[in-house]
Formats: C-alpha cells, structure tokens, sequence
C-alpha cells in the first residue's frame, strides 16, 4: 500500500509541475498575463495534463475510490430513469429519435438512459472533449452496441434531444473584481515561483450593476453563452435540457455574493484556490441561469421551462420510483431533491425549436417567470 501510494504521489507531483511549466510559458507568450478563462481551460482540457485529459479517477461515491466528487448519476440510478420519463415526453413531442449528451462523464447517465429509453433512442452521440473519459465510457457503454457513438464538437446541424448534466458548471469563466470601486479582470500570472493572481483594470462588467461600493468578485460567462447561441443556431428540431448548480441573474449578482462562486473539488473536499495542485483538482463556477436563457431566446431558442431540480425530478414521477426502491436507493435519491442537499441548489433550464410545448418536468413550480 505504501508503495502504491508513493506511486500516485509522484504520478500527481509530475502532473502538476508539468501543467505549471505549460502555463508558465502561456503566461510569458501572453505578455506576463492569462486572463481567468484562459487559465482555466488550460487547468482543465490542457491534452494529457489538464485535469479532465488525464487519466486520474474523477467519479465516484466515496474518497477511498481515488475519486473527488460525485454526480447525481453516481448517487442512484433513479435520477436518470426519471430524467428519462422528460426526455422520452421530449423525444415523441419533438419527432426526433436521437439523444445528444454533452459532458458524459462516467457514462453512467448515459447507460440509465439508453437502458430506460429502450428503442425510442435510434442513436446517442457523446460529445466528449476529454480521451480518458471517452475510453471509460466506451467500457461501460459497448452492450449498447453501435447505437452510441462520439464526437468532438457539434455538427453543423443536428435533431434530437439534447441533455447536459454538470457541464455548464465546467465551462471556462471570466473573472471580475471591483477594488477600492474600480472594476478590474483578474487574470493569472507567474511570480516568486509559483501561480499567483493579478488584477488588470477592464471596461467589461456584470450584465447587471452590483449595488454598494465595497470590494466584489465575481464571474461572467461568455463561454457558456456562446455555447447555447451554438446550439441554437445548429439545432433544426429538438430541444435541450440542462442540469447544473446555480442561480438566476438577481441572485447571482446579489451584493452580499461578495466572494464569488468559482471552487474546487478534490478528494470529496472543496476549496476556493484554483492556483494550487493544478491539474488534480476540478475547478468549477456557478451558472447564471439568466445569462442561458437570454442567449437562447436572442438566438431564437425559447425557454421550455426552469425550476428547481427537486421540483423537476418530483414531476418527472422519483417519488414513486422511490417507492419502489430498497432502503439505500431511498436514500440516495433523498439527496437529489432535499432542499439542504441538491434538491434546491441544482437547477434545471430546458429549451425548445418551435413549436413549444407543455414539459413535464415544469409542470408544478416553473420559475421561468424568475430568470
């Protein structure tokens, strides 16, 4: 065991001072200066270095399995048959027999799907970015035979049913931060050997005024929002669901949100630092679930419904799969939508190609209204 761990110590030391060493020399390319978004992407999907392009243990229940988080489709299998119930409703509302997953991760959402959907999924695409979990998925998915393939973006067109659970959270984000009432982006530079912040004065701003005057961090999201605009211009029919952690814009940008939202997960732990043990640790940042729904809606995406993930999973018919369930799945699935856990934190945003209907999983508690 010793030697095991000696092992993935150094595995790890030889991750971080290589990812270092790449973004020192991005740093100096750039002028001495990485704006945040840079950084993280760099942090995240650097090819064999980042955190999601290596091979280290990402999902998982418990920190003893090497992993350092866990997804709902890790927690119990109950999440993605309800989650079907909505995109089964979708896929016969829409006309469509595809299934596009972003962000599949352990392929565990995937393989509750497929095996819930049966015969109305013709075939499910996986737009993956990261090898390694490509690979894993492709493991846990081959009894599904051909009928699940993968990509590396989206296709200039596409039909189907879209869904994305935790992959807004993983997009690269802008930083702000408003010091003695100035408003500066901090970025990333390299002093004293080793990672350390730097503020830059900036004309960009939050889509909406912070009240007060005292020192404020935050995040705006342009990757994410050109995300969605991508999607809408590419999706011919369909619709897309998404299910993330976060808060509409009046909440997001509240002036008591002082500290903003960026964290990271490693070891089942969180923490506010991206700067160290880059490489090894998820780096994510709430989403501004208003932002999504005005890129869509510019785009000509209108807004199927969004609510609470409690709300939506409750609607989609948990609670009597719960029912069903032994004692430990009951369990788990209390996790999903318990308010204190992330039953209210969670959050889910569905758009719609026209013409729109009445989704299930909005049908009690839409917050549309909210956005």
């Amino acid at each position: 065991m010793g030697g095991d761990n000696r092992r993935v110590s150094s595995e790890a030391t030889s991750v971080t001072t290589a990812l270092q060493a790449l973004l020192r020399a991005a740093i100096a390319r750039a002028g001495g200066w990485l704006p945040f978004d840079r950084f993280m992407a760099l942090a995240l999907y650097a090819p064999g270095l980042g955190y999601y392009a290596h091979g280290s243990r990402k999902f998982g229940l418990l920190p003893s399995s090497g992993s350092d988080f866990v997804t709902a489709p890790e927690l119990t299998p109950l999440f993605g048959q309800a989650l079907a119930v909505q995109l089964g409703e979708a896929l016969q509302a829409t006309a469509t027999d595809e299934v596009w997953e972003f962000g599949a991760g352990s392929g565990a959402l995937a393989q509750q799907l497929l095996s819930a959907l049966g015969d109305r999924v013709r075939r499910y695409t996986i737009v993956e970015v990261s090898g390694s979990l490509r690979e894993r998925q492709r493991e846990r998915l081959a009894g599904f035979g051909d009928r699940v393939r993968w990509a590396d973006e989206l296709p200039a067109r596409l039909q189907g049913v879209v869904v994305g659970n935790e992959v807004l959270d993983a997009m690269p984000v802008k930083l702000l931060a408003r010091v003695a009432g100035a408003w500066h982006e901090r970025g990333v530079a390299w002093g004293a050997d080793r990672l350390a912040w730097e503020d830059r004065p900036t004309d960009l701003r939050p889509p909406v005024e912070v009240a007060g005057t005292h020192d404020y961090l935050t995040e705006i999201h342009p990757q994410a929002e050109a995300f969605v605009r991508t999607l809408a211009d590419r999706l011919a029919q369909g619709a897309a669901f998404f299910l993330d952690y976060g808060f509409p814009e009046a909440e997001y940008y509240h002036p008591q949100r002082h500290m903003g939202t960026v964290m990271c997960h490693q070891g089942h732990r969180a923490d506010p630092d991206p700067l160290s043990d880059v490489g090894l640790k998820d780096i994510t940042a709430h989403v501004n679930f208003t932002g999504l729904a005005l890129a869509a809606q510019e785009a000509g995406l209108p807004t199927l419904g969004y609510t609470s993930q409690g709300r939506f999973l409750i609607n989609c018919g948990l609670v009597d799969r719960m029912a069903q369930a032994d004692l430990a799945q009951r369990v788990a699935a209390q996790r999903l939508v318990a308010e204190h856990e992330m039953g209210e934190l969670f959050k889910v945003i569905a758009f719609g190609r026209p013409p729109v209907w009445d989704a299930l999983g909005f049908s009690q508690g839409d917050r549309t209204h909210r956005l």
